[in-house]
């Protein structure tokens, strides 16, 4: 079975931790900021109105995460 993505693409992983260059990594860190201002906020509010037990399974694993 294919391995999905949550957040994070692979390649954005690897731009983060450094692998591609500083541009890479500045270039990657602003496509997932946008995407937990823009796309995670939006989902978080579907989440809190139609299925609030998924929600609370996102915040443990978000807040859980060190």
């Amino acid at each position: 079975m294919a391995k999905t993505r949550a957040l994070l693409t692979e390649t954005e992983r690897e731009q983060i931790a450094g692998d591609h260059g500083r541009d890479r990594r500045y270039q990657a860190t602003s496509r997932v900021r946008r995407r937990i201002d823009e796309e995670l906020t939006e989902d978080i509010e579907i989440l809190e109105e139609h299925h609030p037990e998924l929600l609370e399974e996102l915040r443990e694993v978000v807040c859980d995460a060190e």
